[in-house]
């Protein structure tokens, strides 16, 4: 019987399964946006078993495990790796029609030759196979991901990080480019004082400074905007549950931030304007060298009180915000359009009803100075499984250009979630197959279709950050 993992999974017909073996399927892997650990790249880290390279820090499967009765002790306490182990085993027959079904099976495939489905009948015997395999050199972290291809990936960092396991990386090449990538989420973290004035020490011996004023702030940043540009640094990342674009005056921003120091606690109105006018400052200096800009917006975090103070943020307590964007994104990128500080941006949403909101959004500023300056960034988090896909490119292709789509990224902690790319390129494929077979694009027109396959899967992302 053939396995469930094959040549032509999710290839929804022969138009698909021509255009992904012919076109996509050996192209290298341009991973763009994820949080893998620099120290655990640069040091080529070896992981103990299975449970910390699979389980360990992955959300995804805590929720599900929790859904299916599993107590914390056994995902995050202190239960043996195989206790662990066995009991997502349990949880993986209860994922069918969960994308955690068809990402673990991919994994096991294409990471430890692996393509017998998980169970608890075989739990022991797949968790020693794979603990076999991560013993090996092959099979440490920069093994891991030269094994897919692995051209290019963007870490995420703060602008306090040293940055220096990236000159680690770039003294010891592997073969995969490390670049970091710029994401100053807590220097707009106001709304804390107290872990905020913490943070501005520590950005302030960063940048060789100290920060007593706003400007001294930017000053900060720019020293370390600049910094990280020397280390190839091209794209900046904002997580944010919206956008903010209200109105201020530098002297009432100088005055919040001022106060800030002080152990005061901004209020609402205080919180949009400094906010307000931090967007718009990184966005100046993203401009000003040339990056990207990425936007993720409309997620709520750490909604469970109890766990969050057990276990702390990013935990598998987060979920989707219903917060309206339209008005404010809108609004800040026409200020920095009409001032001509408007770098080349990435909109992503986790609320699928914002999908066309964020088309529309972006191609309302692309200028005609760069194909694709304004994007709709892939389905992200919640929606980077079949059906998120699925609208995000319907979204794209109705109201934009899909062909400058610059594809798929990991956003994760994982080394081994590059089957995602798979993943994403197999799906793509099915779409464009799909409308090739039901007379929707033209069979006279396969070459350029090809190409357009080749491109989102990989040259739209080389040219655009120019890797």
């Amino acid at each position: 019987m053939a396995s469930f993992i094959h040549k032509n999974f999710m290839l929804s017909n022969g138009t698909a399964e021509e255009l992904y073996h012919e076109s996509a399927e050996k192209l290298p892997i341009i991973d763009y946006h994820c949080h893998l650990v620099p120290k655990m790249i640069a040091e080529n880290y070896q992981f103990r078993d299975i449970t910390e390279l699979w389980l360990g820090g992955d959300h995804y499967k805590w929720r599900a495990m929790r859904g299916n009765g599993v107590p914390e002790e056994y995902i995050t306490g202190s239960r043996t790796p195989f206790e662990k182990f066995s009991k997502w085993a349990e949880t993986v027959p209860y994922t069918m029609r969960n994308p955690l079904y068809h990402w673990t099976h991919l994994e096991l495939a294409r990471v430890f030759g692996i393509y017998d489905l998980l169970k608890p009948e075989n739990a022991r015997e797949i968790f020693d196979r794979c603990n076999e395999l991560l013993a090996t050199e092959e099979y440490r972290a920069q093994g891991l991901m030269k094994r897919f291809n692995v051209e290019v990936v963007c870490t995420t960092d703060d602008p306090a990080d040293s940055l220096e396991y990236h000159k680690a990386i770039m003294d010891k090449p592997f073969g995969v480019k490390v670049l970091p990538a710029w994401r100053p989420d807590k220097a707009m973290a106001i709304e804390n004082p107290e872990a905020y004035i913490k943070y501005i020490e520590a950005l302030g011996a960063a940048a060789g400074m100290e920060i007593r004023s706003y400007d001294d702030l930017l000053e900060a940043l720019q020293r370390r905007h600049n910094f990280f540009a020397s280390m190839g640094c091209r794209l900046s990342d904002h997580g944010l549950e919206t956008f903010y674009a209200a109105d201020y005056t530098q002297k009432e921003v100088e005055k919040i931030f001022r106060n800030t120091l002080d152990g005061k606690t901004p209020d609402a109105e205080e919180l949009d304007k400094f906010r307000s006018a931090m967007l718009y400052d990184f966005a100046a200096m993203d401009a000003a060298s040339g990056w990207t800009q990425q936007f993720h917006v409309g997620a709520i975090r750490n909604n469970n009180s109890r766990m969050m103070a057990q276990l702390g943020p990013d935990t598998g307590y987060d979920s989707i915000h219903d917060v309206h964007c339209a008005a404010a994104g809108n609004r800040l990128l026409d200020r920095l359009a009409s001032e001509g500080k408007l770098a080349k941006t990435i909109l992503y949403c986790l609320n699928p009803g914002d999908n066309e909101v964020l088309t529309t959004m972006a191609y309302n500023f692309n200028d005609g100075t760069v194909p694709g300056k304004m994007q709709f960034g892939s389905g992200w988090w919640f929606l980077d499984q079949e059906d998120g896909m699925r609208k995000q490119m319907n979204a794209l292709s109705a109201l934009g250009l899909f062909s400058r789509f610059v594809g798929m990224l990991t956003d994760s902690r994982s080394f081994i979630s590059y089957p995602r790319h798979e993943y994403f390129r197999r799906i793509l494929c099915s779409v464009i197959g799909e409308d090739v077979e039901s007379g929707r694009l033209p069979k006279s027109e396969m070459s350029r279709i090809h190409q357009m396959v080749q491109d989102i899967s990989y040259n739209n992302a080389k040219n655009f950050f120019n890797f």
